[in-house]
């Protein structure tokens, strides 16, 4: 039976990604040539932890991760592993002498970014999976929980003659790793398909194998590049209960990168949300989930102000949903606009007095927001046939920039469905959106919405789960 930690998960209250951290992220920069993909990041990984690190596409997330298993050099920065009660002082010195890490007693110190990704796996204890399963499709599922411990096995072996001419301490590590092997079958369900090619199981099973397979070397920080991709709710439920017998059992550490909300809100200790490769909101999951710059990143309401508006009318619809009464967001809008307009303007400062000499100013030009929207390819005068298509169900478009669109012309799914790149740019340089269209698939979404069918985001909108998009409306998305 593999040696498991008598180590109980850390309650998240207690913050151990301030107190007790297993990894230090400290200002980390990676650039490729004049692209700079991650800027300045620091963060800490608690120890026993899951910490989950998410974005949109592009945000730098796998960038972090391959920076931190040595697939990447880092520009800039310092990645500090720690074994044990480290000092700060204990780090500093080992910075300061070039080396690439130290032991003294239980305590090590390793410092990543100085160290090649073989040793960051046998030394630092770090292990990964990546976004695309690589398993060794050929071999059996046993020979690939085998496999990941052959560094071990050499050792064992004294490189090679050992196992030929079958020494004691061989065989004696064969009989642990195959024991290693067969408990983690056991724990993601695959002892009966020990014989099977690994290429031959399902997805879901192939991503079991790939977290066991890492977790047979014994890793302090076990690192899952969206491990939930692809699972349906059944696999992702067996996943997050996989991550917390970890964890729990193993004492081991856990650094995500996840897409699904559900898995990232149910089980993680401890959120960091990137955005352009650069931190925006840093703290537990439910900090997070109502940060208005994680909602901004996500939908792609780039105002705080604005974010906090939809969530108060929200509030105030639900408030009076609760009281039994019949209310919508086109009721609370001209009310919140009403109040407004009794709101005392502010002073302004006085301009200085003419002298005689002085011509007279010009008559002031029409405020911007009184001046026509500048049409947009394919936009209508008013939405078909009365009735306007919820734009908001698409990922990226708030009820800010619905409007935005709207005042273009813009009304239905079908007519973002035939951008071509040039009404993108339009798009884009209008929103202020620079490349956000395009990196969250508008376009690709909106086509499926227009022949009728859903997006997981959709539905979610359907459901009146996201807390920015204007629920409730029906699959028509009817205003």
């Amino acid at each position: 039976m593999a040696d498991t930690k008598d180590m109980t998960a850390p309650v998240a209250k207690t913050r151990a990604w301030e107190n007790d951290a297993v990894l230090t992220v400290e200002h980390l920069t990676m650039r490729f040539g004049g692209l700079t993909a991650v800027n300045d990041l620091s963060f800490t990984v608690g120890r026993g932890d899951i910490t989950a690190l998410i974005g949109p596409n592009g945000a730098g997330k796998t960038t972090v991760f391959n920076c931190v298993t040595g697939f990447y050099k880092p520009t800039e920065g310092r990645i500090t592993m720690r074994h044990g009660k480290v000092s700060d002082d204990f780090i500093e010195r080992v910075t300061v002498t070039g080396e690439r890490y130290r032991t003294e007693g239980n305590a090590g110190v390793y410092l990543l970014e100085r160290m090649p990704d073989f040793t960051i796996s046998d030394k630092a204890k770090v292990a990964r999976t990546f976004q695309n399963i690589r398993l060794f499709a050929g071999m059996t599922v046993l020979e690939n929980l085998l496999v990941a411990q052959h560094n071990r096995l050499m050792v064992a072996s004294n490189f090679t003659f050992g196992g030929l001419l079958g020494l004691p301490g061989y065989k004696k590590a064969r009989e642990a790793s195959m024991e290693k092997a067969i408990y983690w079958m056991e724990r993601v369900n695959l002892i009966d398909r020990a014989d099977d090619p690994a290429g031959d199981l399902p997805y879901g099973a192939q991503r079991r194998l790939e977290i066991a397979r890492s977790m047979c070397t014994d890793p302090h920080l076990l690192c899952l590049d969206e491990p939930a991709a692809g699972l349906n709710p059944r696999e992702s439920s067996e996943l997050n209960d996989l991550l917390q017998f970890i964890r729990r059992e193993h004492g081991t550490s856990i650094l995500l990168i996840e897409h699904d909300m559900g898995v990232v809100m149910e089980i993680s200790d401890h959120v960091i949300v990137l955005d352009y490769g650069e931190k925006i909101s840093d703290g537990d999951a439910e900090t997070v989930r109502n940060d208005p710059k994680v909602i901004a990143a996500y939908l792609g309401v780039d105002d705080e102000e604005e974010i906090e508006e939809i969530l108060e009318e929200d509030a105030e619809i639900a408030a009076a949903h609760a009281r039994g009464e019949e209310v919508s967001d086109d009721v609370v809008m001209p009310e919140k606009a009403k109040a407004k307009s009794k709101a005392k303007p502010k002073a302004k400062k006085s301009a200085p007095a003419q002298t005689k000499s002085e011509p007279a100013p010009a008559a002031a030009a029409p405020a911007a927001d009184t001046a026509p929207a500048p049409a947009m390819a394919g936009g209508l005068t008013a939405p078909r046939n009365g009735k306007a298509d919820n734009l908001t169900r698409i990922k990226g478009i708030g009820p800010i920039n619905e409007k935005k669109l709207n005042a273009h012309g813009i009304f239905h799914f079908d007519q973002i469905a035939v951008w071509k790149a040039a009404d993108v740019k339009q798009a884009e340089d209008y929103l202020a959106f620079d490349g956000r269209i395009k990196r969250e698939e508008w376009v690709k979404q909106a086509k499926t919405l227009a022949k009728g069918g859903d997006t997981e985001f959709s539905k979610r909108v359907d459901k009146g789960t996201v807390p920015s998009s204007r629920s409730g409306k029906g699959k028509g998305g009817s205003k």
